[in-house]
């Protein structure tokens, strides 16, 4: 049998944490993961930059430490390899971490959390430096991994976090990017509430381009050296205005995904009866979303393809939409291409030029259907 799991999403109406029920064990996501962030391009850049950023901004060196939680196979990491700051990252994904130890990153593999917090700190090693892209929304035991986080951070450290903005999800219609290995879906409002309860500041916040339109915010113990930013002020009074505090706003964002819905059906539909070929690009976790959503299956799309070796000959989960490397769209010469990773559109728009020689077009599903 093909496990199936519900997917409802809540906000809470204190704190206004949006949240699922925990349905999937994470063992059972992140032990085996299938993710592999060294096959974004643009991702890579995007770590080399920060990585270029964050030394200078800390001015760290060799007597520093600096940690990655969820550090996937070093894609991030690889950049302070030969910095001599010394380094080390922290994932639970037995099968990636050989990947990391080939960039030359050391990688344990564990979950984070307050036990393996006191371990390192009881040898000594505290941070000056810890990173977590996206890896705030996997956490199941909030509590626990940023009780951790202020253990492992040095007195004068500094912690750094991106993770997809709940404002730009809920006003862009992003609603595929909730999806079972993303336990929480965070304002910038909710995050510092998290971060006091453990006696840890946000001091700076920038907003980035990444998945749709992140956050990255920098985070001290209570009382470290670093000011506030003015940045902080204006982003929480923009969230307020955005009425990201009262329950009507996630109502009507409930009733907007419906239509997204409704608009990306039209159209596929019509294009199939109209006798064209359509196919996906991707295989990520929100595709899944999507895809099931929707209802798409490959009366709609005929099959998908992915940069990542790992998912070619498997299907999409769900939906049994196959997936193959990316060079069967040439061999194909399909008329429509449903980019599923839309987050990525200019970097894969890019790698699909090519499609113009026969007149085929890229669909962007988000936030609603879009031929471009």
């Amino acid at each position: 049998m093909e496990p199936f799991y519900p997917l409802h999403v809540f906000a809470c109406e204190e704190c206004f944490l949006v949240q699922l029920e925990v349905f999937v064990r994470p063992e059972d996501i992140f032990t085996e993961y299938a993710y592999f962030s060294a096959y974004a391009t643009s991702w890579v850049e995007h770590a080399r930059e920060y990585v270029e950023m964050i030394r200078q901004r800390l001015d760290l060196g060799p007597d520093d430490f600096v940690v990655e939680l969820a550090s996937n196979d070093g894609y991030l990491l690889q950049h302070f390899v030969g910095s001599g700051t010394p380094i080390l990252g922290i994932d639970p994904a037995a099968n990636v971490a050989p990947d990391a130890e080939s960039r030359g990153v050391p990688t344990l593999v564990a979950f984070f959390g307050q036990e393996i917090a006191l371990k390192l700190a009881g040898e000594g090693k505290r941070a000056s430096l810890i990173v977590g892209n996206n890896v705030l929304a996997q956490v199941p035991d909030l509590n626990d991994f940023v009780a951790g986080v202020r253990t492992l951070l040095r007195d004068d450290g500094t912690a750094t976090f991106e993770f997809p903005h709940l404002l730009h999800l809920i006003d862009r219609l992003e609603y595929d990017t909730i999806y079972h290995e993303h336990f929480s879906y965070f304002s910038f409002a909710t995050i510092g509430e998290i971060m006091l309860a453990h006696e840890l500041y946000v001091y700076d916040v920038e907003e980035l381009w990444t998945h749709g339109g992140s956050l990255r915010v920098y985070v001290q113990r209570v009382g470290g050296p670093h000011e506030t930013s003015d940045a902080v002020t204006a982003l929480l009074a923009r969230e307020e205005a955005a009425g990201l505090r009262s329950p009507e706003r996630y109502a009507r964002f409930a009733e907007e995904v419906k239509e997204s819905k409704r608009a990306l059906l039209e159209l596929l539909i019509r294009l199939r009866r109209e006798g064209k070929q359509v196919v996906g690009y991707g295989a990520p976790g929100k595709g899944n979303t999507l895809l099931n959503y929707c209802g798409i299956r490959t009366d709609l799309l005929d099959y998908t393809v992915d940069r990542n070796p790992h998912r070619h000959g498997l299907f999409t989960p769900g939906t049994h939409i196959p997936i193959h490397p990316p060079e069967r769209i040439a061999e194909t010469r399909p008329d429509y291409i449903v980019v599923l990773p839309w987050n990525l559109i200019d970097e894969i728009s890019a790698q699909l030029e090519y499609v113009q020689e026969w007149g085929g077009r890229l669909i962007v599903p988000i936030p609603y259907a879009t031929i471009l």
